[in-house]
């Protein structure tokens, strides 16, 4: 598959084993490689009615999977894992024309990563055990793990197959059915697994794949009366209101949210752990959520770390996402890159200092020239009560900040 594919791909909806076209709304939305800026594909705008209509599908199929012995449920997972291998070549490639990540990045560590999600929870089942204690003659207490029924899996577009298989491989391990939202930013990787799954002989209406907009089709997930637990990971605000839409329903929710994070201390060994703060500020463009955007470094080591820090940031290589060398490649949208360059003149506003980047690279390859790309940012001087510093930036900026104790 080339950055602009002969035939635009028609992504369509998983239900009931079947990949069927929306049967209530035709409109659809492009998606935009964003390294070249040119529509590849385009996703189905889902309604609340296509949801109903997966979540019944979920249901029926609900007593049959739960009912399975474990071994079984197992077998299926470890088909899947087998067709994700088998194809983690056009997998990657997928996600790097929908994310923008190096290719080897996605092909190397995200990919095989998806493959090992279904195989270690297909493991983890057939060792699940309950437990029992004696009461001494008053009783028995044991515990039991039963499935939940339908899980609503929304997962974001920064790790788009790793993190959509990570909440979809537990829940169907332990026999709850599926219906998924994969973000309509990357939807691709999304679509082939659905593809596969088929192929993996999973029952009708086990795993469920709805595509479309939070707005529309995430509320309508969490909102649902027939879908008793939510996986979602994503922005702190949207979190938020998913637990107060589902908090009062009394439904189970995992909601791994935004963050900051990265202390050097006194002690630090800068040789050793350089590499690894960089990798931890910048890799897949800082659009990770424990990416360190905020670094704490102890005053006696700051000058030195600094030093070290920004020769190795302006080491990075910023450019075409297929180049084997490259280090970072696009921003996922034009919007988020708007997005983060507002938090960049923010940081300028709040008296920040700008060590290094700041801009838009210059002299990429042709072939990325139109691409949403920023240079790897720093800036220093700003203080810790500030929005840059407390607020999660979800881009390749990060903050310096000395400290002089630690608890």
């Amino acid at each position: 598959m080339s950055g602009v594919p002969d035939t635009m791909i028609e992504i369509t909806n998983l239900r009931s084993g079947q990949m069927l076209e929306p049967s209530m709304q035709p409109e659809r939305m492009p998606v935009v490689n964003p390294a070249t800026a040119q529509t590849i594909a385009t996703v189905p705008v889902g309604t609340a009615e296509e949801v109903d209509l997966a979540v019944a599908a979920a249901r029926e199929a609900f007593s049959g999977w739960s009912g399975l012995p474990a071994m079984e449920r197992a077998a299926c997972l470890n088909r899947l894992a087998n067709l994700i291998e088998a194809n983690v070549d056009e997998l990657a490639r997928l996600e790097t024309d929908d994310n923008g990540k190096p290719l080897a990045l996605a092909r190397d560590l995200e990919i095989p990563r998806a493959a090992s999600n279904f195989r270690f929870f297909a493991g983890a089942i057939l060792h699940a055990k309950s437990e029992a204690y004696d009461l001494g003659g008053m009783g028995l207490n044991y515990s039991l793990h039963r499935p939940r029924g339908v899980a609503a899996c929304i997962s974001p577009w920064n790790l788009p197959l790793y993190l959509f298989t990570w909440k979809i491989a537990p829940a169907l391990a332990t026999g709850n059915t599926v219906v998924a939202k994969p973000s309509e930013i990357t939807p691709l990787t999304a679509f082939r697994l659905s593809q596969l799954a088929i192929d993996a002989g999973f029952p009708p209406g086990v795993f469920n794949v709805v595509h479309g907009r939070g707005e529309v089709v995430g509320q309508r997930l969490i909102e649902h009366p027939d879908v008793p637990t939510i996986s979602f990971t994503g922005g702190t605000s949207t979190g938020a209101r998913i637990a107060a839409t589902a908090g009062p329903m009394f439904k189970r929710m995992s909601l791994e949210l935004g963050g900051k994070n990265a202390v050097i201390c006194e002690d630090a060994d800068l040789e050793t752990a350089m590499p690894t703060v960089v990798r931890s500020c910048f890799q897949n463009q800082g659009e990770i959520c424990t990416c360190g955007s905020r670094i704490l470094v102890h005053r006696d080591r700051m000058k030195a770390f600094v030093s070290r820090f920004l020769d190795s940031v302006a080491a990075l290589k910023v450019g075409d996402p297929l180049d084997s060398e490259t280090d970072m490649g696009p921003l996922v949208s034009a919007d988020h890159r708007d997005k983060v360059e507002a938090v960049i003149e923010r940081a300028k506003a709040e008296g920040g200092t700008l060590a290094c980047g700041g801009g838009r690279p210059r002299h990429l390859p042709d072939r990325v020239k139109d691409g949403f790309f920023l240079e790897p940012t720093v800036f220093m001087g700003l203080d810790q009560d500030c929005r840059t510093n407390q607020e999660e930036i979800f881009g390749p900026v990060v903050t310096i900040q000395g400290f002089d104790t630690h608890g």
